[in-house]
């Protein structure tokens, strides 16, 4: 069975400690607990992802550009969006995902800018969350594609 492809990794970032900044890596390796040098996480959310065309979006409804981790997710892919991903499982690597879930915009998104949080409501712009099922390592330009 072939895998359908999603897009590409054009970025990875890390939380350096938790509501702190974010560091951006070239290569990581993601885990059951999470990835590598990233804040504790759980295992059902232990990376998350953001599409870029929709980040695209939001800065164009904000007037004005952000680094891509403003939004504090992990990994952002080369994608219109992401929603159809829930429930699904993806291949980034060689890491798999099971993505469980929607990620909601905190009020933290304010504080990093004011209007980010209801920019990233709509349409699962905030991007997904799932749990690491096959460990790896992640690296940007890698392709992500669907599963199952």
């Amino acid at each position: 069975m072939s895998a359908e492809q999603v897009g590409r990794v054009l970025g990875i970032a890390v939380r350096t400690r938790k509501k702190g900044p974010m560091r951006e890596v070239e290569r990581v390796k993601a885990t059951g607990d999470g990835l590598d040098g990233d804040v504790e996480a759980t295992t059902v959310r232990a990376v998350t992802f953001i599409a870029a065309q929709q980040w695209h979006q939001v800065q164009q409804e904000l007037g004005g550009a952000m680094p891509w981790h403003t939004r504090r997710a992990n990994v952002l892919v080369e994608a219109d969006s992401l929603a159809h991903l829930i429930g699904r499982t993806i291949r980034v690597g060689d890491v798999h995902v099971r993505v469980n879930a929607e990620t909601k915009p905190c009020e933290l998104m304010d504080e990093l800018q004011p209007g980010l949080r209801a920019a990233l409501k709509p349409e699962c712009r905030g991007g997904v969350y799932g749990s690491v099922i096959q460990e790896g390592d992640i690296a940007v330009g890698d392709v992500v594609a669907l599963v199952s």
